[in-house]
């Protein structure tokens, strides 16, 4: 008897101990573990510090029209069809070493100015009518008279333009201005302007607009007879009436060709102006021509280094 007891009671407690442990106790324990390990890098990103967003740099659209910058030209100067400069007003002349201011009634050279000045002392005196003989020089200043130079062009307002000038001195000068001659084809497009007229002011002729076809001619009225004389110093001093035949730089105010809205004076009259033409080419005419074909305007009956009292000379240049 007590031994089936025994024996009963020790299938109890072995029963008991299976009971305790179940299917999923193994697995939940190691199911348990792995969230532990994979719970470290969350701790470790966590104490990370966040990186800031990267910002690229703006770039430019590779297809975009960019426009260049357009060249200027210099103040004394009217830019062109955006592709060449003319100067504002016809030239006066300086000493190109010292800026000195020359005569604008003589040739710019110091030996054919002495040589001019010692004819028309006597000259002036045999020749034309009797009070014209009366009528002095303009002064040769001394220093022109007493040391070679080299012309040098500018282009300003309200001064006497120079006459007298051969082709090769003409572009002398230019050239001593850091400039050249026009072409004809730049000088007629420059005259004709933006709106490319017949005149600076318009397609039809209207008198007084420039100064040209004057009542008066200089030679005329010194010599009696407009066709002799013509290296004579005094020309560009006659007057009509009280008025001067030949004008400051842009005093006629009507005559003016305009570009971007800006203006070049006296395109038209006042003073021919040697073109780059080694056959001798001079357009624009001069205050007593007597003609009416405004920028079309050309003289080709002289050779280059011709001069007399009415040729003188704009400059260009490029941009």
């Amino acid at each position: 008897m007590n031994r089936l007891v025994r024996i009963a009671l020790l299938g109890s407690i072995l029963l008991s101990a299976c009971d305790d442990e179940k299917p999923g106790d193994a697995p939940a324990s190691a199911s348990a573990a792995a969230p532990a390990s994979a719970a470290a890098p969350a701790s470790a990103s966590a104490s990370a510090p966040a990186s800031a967003p990267v910002v690229l740099p703006e770039r430019p659209d590779d297809f975009a029209l960019v426009e260049p910058a357009t060249p200027t030209c210099p103040p004394d100067m009217v830019r062109v069809n955006k592709s060449y400069c003319v100067d504002r007003y016809e030239a006066s002349l300086v000493d190109a070493e010292t800026g000195q201011d020359l005569s604008p009634y003589y040739v710019p050279a110091r030996k054919q100015a002495l040589s001019i000045q010692k004819l028309w002392e006597q000259e002036r005196l045999a020749v034309g009518p009797v009070e014209a003989r009366t009528i002095e020089l303009p002064p040769l200043p001394p220093w022109q008279s007493q040391r070679n130079f080299e012309p040098k062009a500018v282009s300003k307002k309200s001064r006497i333009p120079q006459g007298y000038l051969t082709g090769p001195l003409a572009a002398l000068a230019c050239k001593n201005a850091g400039k050249r001659l026009c072409s004809l084809a730049e000088w007629q497009t420059a005259c004709r302007g933006e709106d490319d007229r017949d005149f600076p002011y318009g397609d039809t002729y209207e008198p007084g607009k420039c100064n040209i076809f004057r009542e008066a001619h200089p030679a005329g009225l010194l010599h009696g007879n407009p066709s002799i004389g013509h290296s004579d110093p005094r020309l560009n001093t006659v007057k009509a009436g009280d008025k001067p035949l030949l004008r400051r730089t842009g005093e006629t105010r009507a005559c003016v060709s305009r570009w971007e809205g800006d203006a070049i004076a006296d395109m038209v009259g006042n003073i021919d102006e040697w073109i780059d033409d080694p056959e001798g080419t001079f357009v624009g005419g001069f205050y007593a021509r007597s003609k009416k074909d405004g920028c079309a305007s050309m003289v080709r009956a002289h050779p280059f280094d011709y001069f007399d009292y009415s040729t003188g000379v704009r400059c260009c240049k490029d941009l």
